[in-house]
């Protein structure tokens, strides 16, 4: 278990898939068009993922 962990360009590339998921979750929940819940649920969980990955994964230097 300790070959598990992050490099900080993929945690750079995480971190910016959080923040662009991050930001359609939150236009689909303010705008609310037509199936924004779907809209919301397919960039929220990924979001979540990431953070969570983030503040549990080692990062190594």
């Amino acid at each position: 278990m300790n070959d598990l962990y992050l490099t900080p360009p993929i945690a750079a590339l995480i971190f910016f898939f959080v923040v662009v998921c991050g930001h359609n979750f939150r236009k689909a929940w303010k705008q609310q068009p037509p199936g924004w819940q779907k809209r919301a649920w397919l960039f929220g969980v990924p979001a979540a993922v990431g953070l969570l990955v983030l503040g549990f994964m080692p990062l190594k230097l």
